[in-house]
């Protein structure tokens, strides 16, 4: 059988498969029978043919983009001005002299031990917390001698009361206090039974100074308060009481039960206002008489309770159920005055 020029086997007639497609000559020019899609512009070996068409020349097609436009050149624009707020003064620092100071308030050391070797009511004596040294020792072994409150508090308080403490600060009393004694002189000297006004707990200094001038105002003896657990004669207890103070015997007592077991042998009655006691319209409250007032909230101690002879309670017709404490010892002195009047 025979071949081709590329050794492929020939069919019957001498021709091929591929004769169809004429490659024709090598000169380039164009091939009969052949596809379109199958031409192509040269010769496959020798010279190379045109260069072909890039993909922006085809018909149909868009161009290239332009490039971006240059930047149009812009004047600068001036800074705008930050408003700069107007200085504020600066007050300085406040020197010793410039610090206010409370009215019953001991600063420095000396003057606390020459106020205790004197007698002067003091309410209570701050101590830094730390060892004691020197006069500071000195100063707190005499206020204990003379039943004067201790307390151990922390440098940061004593700071924020007064900055030149020295390690300690004394708070004396704003009025003179006056003792037992005096209270039974006074009712003597009126030719009246004593009336004695008892507080258990009264921690805020606007209730004891209103207590105070009710108990002036109705001609009550005294008023007796314990050292702890109680306000004292502070400057805004003795502001409250309006003058009062200057007429009244306030006795601070260390212990107030047995103050009134001594009130019970100078043969005094004791009162206790309470919640559930005797409405006080039909209490009997003639005759020498001390009237006991606890504190809002917790009333009467358990003990002082105990000791009083009679409890006597207001009517409550509202939907509180208690009074202030002042209010109501003003209430129940003059039950007391108008029992004394019949």
């Amino acid at each position: 059988m025979p071949y081709d020029r590329n050794n492929n086997r020939r069919g019957p007639g001498g021709s091929d498969r591929y004769d169809r497609y004429d490659r024709g000559p090598r000169t380039g020019a164009p091939k009969k029978n052949v596809p379109p899609s199958r031409q192509d512009d040269g010769p496959r070996y020798g010279r190379p043919g045109p260069k072909p068409m890039d993909r922006f020349d085809r018909p149909g097609r868009p161009g290239p983009k332009p490039g971006p436009r240059p930047a149009r050149p812009m004047a600068p624009r001036p800074a705008r001005p930050i408003p700069v707020p107007p200085a504020v003064p600066v007050a300085p620092a406040p020197t010793h002299n410039d610090l206010e100071m409370p009215e019953n308030l001991l600063v420095g050391r000396n003057p606390i031990r020459e106020a205790i070797k004197s007698g002067r009511d003091i309410e209570k004596l701050l101590v830094m917390k730390g060892e004691l040294s020197g006069s500071a020792r000195e100063i707190v072994a005499r206020a204990h001698e003379a039943r004067i409150i201790v307390q151990e508090v922390d440098k940061i308080r004593l700071d924020a009361i007064y900055p030149h403490h020295q390690g300690m600060l004394a708070f004396v009393s704003a009025a003179k206090y006056a003792s037992l004694e005096d209270i039974f002189e006074t009712a003597e000297e009126r030719g009246e039974e004593p009336l004695v006004v008892v507080l258990d707990g009264i921690t805020d200094p606007h209730n004891l100074g209103a207590i105070v001038r009710s108990a002036e105002c109705v001609g009550a003896h005294g008023v007796i308060i314990p050292e702890r657990r109680s306000v004292g004669l502070t400057p805004a207890a003795v502001k409250a009481a309006a003058g009062a103070c200057e007429y009244m015997n306030v006795v601070r007592v260390v212990n107030l039960n047995r103050t009134l077991e001594d009130l019970k042998a100078r043969g005094l009655w004791i009162v206790g206002a309470t919640m559930d006691g005797e409405d006080v319209s039909t209490a009997n409250l003639s005759g020498p008489l001390a009237l006991v007032i606890g504190a809002e909230g917790e009333g009467i101690s358990q003990l002082v309770e105990k000791n009083c002879d009679m409890k006597v309670s207001l009517p409550m017709r509202g939907h509180i159920e208690s009074l202030n404490a002042s209010v109501a010892a003003g209430v129940l002195l003059y039950a007391v005055l108008d029992a004394r009047r019949r």
